[in-house]
């Protein structure tokens, strides 16, 4: 499974609310935000236009019940 994949699952399985855009379709997107998060891997997940981090930093942070919460949930 590719570290998008993952990370789609990690967030269903949370429940949380989110959208996904696909970076290979805009080359300009994906290197703009490189440089924006100085961040040099995808996926990236955000919230309100913040870097939270990639796959590796989500999958532990989800582990803090406080993180899982700030996160917006499907109603």
């Amino acid at each position: 499974m590719g570290f998008s994949q993952q990370i789609v699952k990690l967030l269903k399985a949370h429940n949380v609310q989110f959208w996904t855009f696909d970076i290979l379709l805009d080359e300009q997107v994906r290197q703009g935000l490189k440089i924006y998060s100085d961040w040099p891997t995808y996926p990236q997940l955000y919230l309100d236009g913040e870097l939270l981090g990639g796959i590796d930093v989500v999958r532990e942070e989800m582990k803090d019940p406080a993180f899982v919460e700030k996160l917006p949930k499907l109603v």
